[in-house]
């Protein structure tokens, strides 16, 4: 009888911690439905970055560095990652020329990463998931977009043509377009003057703490998005963003 009784208890306790892991469950889901659409409430225009964020390519730019600096016989810093990240193409191959000495123009050094990048853009790089998702979802509430990247405008226009992305994008910003790179605010300030909304009515989406801080220091509000070549730097992306997701799809309705 006791030891019935005891299992009858002991059942009832399980029954209950399983109804209060379940509302636990649907209030953080609650939460952080509330907390997406405070971050959507009075965004009239949205800025993406590119690579890292609308699409998986990061992964390809060290190969890369190491590939063209292989050639000249220089092995790939530690460091170079961390220094360069955020940097615009120009800004990047200025560095490249002045820290190895190198031979070749800024154009020339410029022109060579985009022949070995090109086909990785038009092959290999794929969109992130739920991107289009929620790219139909602002394009059809009449949220205004733009792309604001640090990548050159040509590798750009592959991914765009390549997903058929031309519609979703008002304007499209690049580094070189703007006097200093991220994570200065320079190309966020020029996105939403292209856009025409202020700095309070944007959103943006970065991946890198660079990226972030250049959002930050423009006034928008910024969703960090998850990717695998900032995994290092992921606590602290997320602490400065104020929001983040790892998918797109986190945002779908």
């Amino acid at each position: 009888m006791e030891k019935c009784h005891a299992k009858r208890i002991f059942g009832r306790y399980v029954k209950y911690i399983y109804i209060l892991a379940y509302y636990i469950c649907v209030l953080d889901s609650i939460g952080e439905v509330q907390k997406m659409l405070n971050m959507l409430k009075g965004v009239k225009a949205v800025v993406f970055d590119l690579d890292g964020t609308l699409i998986d390519s990061m992964w390809i730019w060290e190969d890369i560095d190491r590939e063209f600096l292989g050639k000249r016989g220089i092995e790939l810093p530690d460091d170079i990652c961390e220094i360069t990240e955020g940097m615009g193409f120009t800004e990047t191959a200025e560095y490249f020329k002045q820290r190895f000495n190198l031979k070749e123009t800024v154009e020339e050094i410029k022109q060579e990463w985009l022949e070995m990048t090109k086909d990785y853009y038009k092959e290999k790089i794929p969109l992130k998931e739920g991107v289009l998702g929620f790219l139909e979802f602002l394009y059809s509430r009449g949220i205004r977009m733009a792309i604001a990247s640090s990548c050159s405008r040509e590798l750009i226009e592959i991914i765009l043509g390549k997903y058929d992305l031309q519609k979703y994008f008002s304007d499209v910003v690049v580094s070189c377009d703007v006097k200093q790179g991220k994570p200065n605010p320079y190309i966020f300030l020029k996105a939403i003057e292209n856009l025409r909304v202020s700095s309070h009515e944007a959103l943006a989406f970065e991946d890198t703490r660079a990226g972030v801080l250049a959002a930050k220091r423009a006034g928008l509000r910024v969703c960090a998005v998850y990717d695998e070549a900032s995994k290092h730097n992921w606590p602290e992306i997320k602490q400065l963003a104020g929001y983040h997701i790892y998918s797109f799809k986190e945002l779908l309705p």
